[in-house]
């Protein structure tokens, strides 16, 4: 009997995950300093790899992030037959997608993450069928499908989906232009929908798109395919199909989401941090709040210095689809309103149970009200009371954005903060730990018993 064998047949209990054993040490205190280069935006990267699988040509992808999602989305791509070459050291991905083997998606890869299912437009547009078991990724409450699956059906898919499994086919005639009203601005439904009509013939028109700066990237991208898309930026979007996309070389947008993560953490240590590599205008909003609240900022294109040492005003959040508040910075914003003088208010209007992470703010201190509606179930309203001084304890990451609220708290609370569950921030924030050291941060990343 070999010893692992051995080791195997004596243990009664299987060890935890090494991801659920990674957890980061944070002693607070320390103002940040320095310079920091954002990266790629995730948000951004994923939908224009989906994009990818409309051209039988190459399609290389440049300033790619270094992130799990990513790795996700590059093996689901792989999986449909696409020849992915993934070089994260370079930050850039090759896929040629010449022929499609499958249009299953396996249900593994769609369960860790939702940005799974932007391939469905894609496949429905190239090879008139898709299916897959309906996405996973962070649990922010029910953020249905229901957008991309009605412009499907308006575009002459027949689509049999219930709760746990989502297949579509055009029965050989193919996609058709069609004028879709989308019931909300989804940025993933806009998306989806987006890439299908690229390919479908004759005109589409989608109404109440979604804004954000990584629609208007994919668009973009997918011009420059051979697409003709306008409207692009506004609610209002035109395409008309074509017959086929070629090949492209393109190179993904800064982060906003990072910027203003580092933006927030800058001000609330009390420190002066320089952004280099981001979009000043997809700033605007988080800007905005912070000058607002207290903090100093000067911009110049291509880089923010933003510094915190002054007193914080309370403020008020209303989290909003671009160009209003971004739901993602939510949570590290409601770290600075801890340290506000009075009471802030924040509203979430994206997601309807984002707020859960407010538990681990007052673990940590901070006095925070959001009504329960249920045990399990949070309001979408968070009054926050400060300025009030947070204390080391340990907390969890209930999502990528909440974890990167909880490092800022630990950045800021007296003695010794641990964060469990990083694997999500691994999802959104390449470096983190080594981007905050630079900056003068007391974190390290540690293996848990």
């Amino acid at each position: 009997m070999s010893p692992t064998l051995l080791r195997t047949t004596m243990s009664t209990v299987a060890p935890e995950p090494l991801e659920k054993r990674r957890a980061l040490r944070i002693r607070g205190g320390m103002p940040l300093r320095g310079e920091v280069t954002i990266g790629g935006a995730k948000n951004a990267a994923l939908p224009l790899l989906a994009a990818t699988l409309l051209t039988s040509e190459p399609c290389v992808l440049n300033n790619v992030p270094t992130l799990s999602d990513m790795r996700t989305m590059t093996t689901l791509l792989s999986s449909l037959g696409a020849e992915v070459s993934y070089e994260p050291d370079r930050h850039r991905v090759t896929v040629h997608a010449s022929k499609i083997a499958t249009t299953d998606t396996p249900q593994d890869l769609m369960a860790k993450m939702r940005a799974s299912f932007l391939v469905a437009g894609p496949l429905l547009a190239r090879c008139g069928q898709m299916s897959a078991s309906t996405p996973g990724g962070c649990q922010l409450g029910v953020r249905p499908v229901d957008v991309d699956v009605r412009g499907f059906r308006q575009m002459g898919v027949k689509i049999d989906a219930d709760e746990q499994f989502i297949s579509g086919e055009t029965g050989g005639q193919g996609l058709r232009g069609a004028a879709i009203y989308m019931d909300y601005p989804s940025h993933t439904g806009t998306e989806n929908l987006l890439m299908a009509a690229t390919l479908a013939s004759g005109r589409t028109t989608i109404v109440n798109a979604s804004c954000e700066p990584e629609i208007v990237a994919l668009g973009n991208m997918l011009n420059r395919m051979g697409a003709r898309i306008t409207g692009l930026g506004s609610p209002n979007i035109t395409v008309e199909g074509v017959d086929r996309l070629h090949g492209v070389s393109e190179t993904i947008l800064p982060d906003r989401l990072e910027a203003g993560t580092y933006a927030i953490a800058a001000a609330v240590t009390g420190g002066e941090v320089q952004l280099n590599n981001i979009n000043e205008p997809d700033m605007l909003p988080v800007r905005a709040k912070l000058e607002e609240a207290g903090a100093e900022i000067w911009a110049r294109p291509g880089s923010m210095l933003v510094r915190g040492d002054q007193e914080f005003h309370a403020v008020e959040i209303q989290t909003m689809p671009y160009p209003g508040f971004p739901t993602d910075l939510q949570a590290a914003f409601a770290v600075l309103m801890t340290q506000a003088n009075g009471v802030s208010k924040l509203k979430e209007r994206v997601f309807e149970d984002r707020l859960r992470y407010t538990d681990e703010l007052v673990a940590l201190g901070a006095r925070i009200e959001v009504e329960k509606l249920a045990p399990d179930r949070y309001g979408t309203e968070a009054v926050i009371y400060g300025p009030t001084p947070l204390t080391g304890a340990t907390v969890r990451c209930l999502d990528i954005r909440a974890g990167a609220g909880m490092v800022l708290a630990g950045l800021i609370a007296s003695g010794e903060t641990e964060v469990r569950d990083i694997y999500h921030i691994d999802r959104g924030y390449e470096r983190l730990v080594p981007k905050l050291q630079a900056l003068g941060a007391d974190i390290d990343e540690v293996t848990l018993d």
